[in-house]
């Protein structure tokens, strides 16, 4: 039994190693790059004109902290299941192919998409929203530490998605490192706080499919708009984009700074501070 638990710990240390260095380093990167030393070069690029303040900073890191641990769990929960036979977690890559490697890796992206849209959706609701993501809206201007600064219960909600998928499909664990990184690129991306796609981005008819800074950026002072994660598929069919995104990423990715970045409504700012 001692024997089992030590390999469990194992498996969730080593799980939240990997998924702290991975933060740190795209997160970590991203401030150092856009908040320290290119700021005045980028400064024309950012969304918001105000900088957050260190309190701030400091609570998204810490909330990000603990969501790690949430996902490193979900890793332990996920041996678990395999060595139960409930999952299919496969490591032998000839067994299906590279081919089936990369799709069922899109397939993966594309389902944590709409599952992500959806819970989200849902996670905004008056009865849920306070006990599950007010939190992650406590950053109004949200910087890339924000990325996974969820409340215990949202992060579960996140972490579950591989091996929910893996109880329908194979899945390698290539797949899931290929996921993780791509899902901490875009939420680092969608919390940068500068848009460093080109002008023009949301009106190609093949890019406008692709999410945005400025789209989640606009979720998080808006609250009740932009829900997608990857891709701006669900906003569009759904008609939950912001009325004003595409104006708004021109405006940002025009340099025009005439219109404050940072005008949050009191109805919407009362709906994360709790504010009467």
């Amino acid at each position: 039994m001692n024997k089992i638990l030590e390999n469990y710990w194992k498996v969730f240390s080593y799980g939240y190693v990997a998924h702290l260095v991975r933060y740190i380093a795209l997160a970590g990167l991203a401030y150092l790059l856009f908040y320290v030393f290119l700021r005045r070069k980028t400064i024309h690029r950012k969304i918001q004109q105000l900088f957050p303040k260190g309190a701030e900073i400091r609570r998204e890191i810490f909330y990000s902290l603990s969501s790690l641990a949430i996902f490193a769990g979900v890793g332990v929960l996920t041996v678990m299941l395999r060595k139960a036979g409930l999952i299919q977690l496969y490591f032998d890559i000839s067994k299906y192919g590279w081919t089936y490697l990369c799709i069922s890796t899109v397939a993966l992206i594309f389902l944590h998409d709409t599952w992500f849209y959806w819970t989200h959706r849902l996670m905004h609701t008056r009865r849920l929203f306070p006990i599950m993501h007010r939190v992650h809206h406590l950053s109004h201007n949200p910087t890339p530490w924000a990325a996974f600064a969820f409340h215990p219960t949202e992060a579960v909600v996140q972490a579950i998605v591989f091996p929910v998928v893996a109880l329908f499909m194979p899945l390698h664990p290539l797949t899931a490192l290929v996921w993780l990184f791509y899902m901490t690129l875009l939420n680092v991306l969608g919390h940068l706080g500068f848009e460093i796609l080109p002008r023009g981005f949301v009106r190609h008819w093949w890019s406008r499919w692709h999410n945005t800074s400025v789209h989640h950026n606009m979720h998080h002072r808006h609250v009740n708009c932009n829900y997608g994660l990857y891709f701006n598929i669900w906003d569009r069919v759904m008609k939950t984009n912001h009325a004003r995104y595409e104006e708004e990423y021109e405006r940002v990715t025009e340099g025009n700074r005439e219109v404050q970045g940072d005008s949050v409504s009191h109805r919407e700012r009362a709906m994360t501070t709790g504010e009467k």
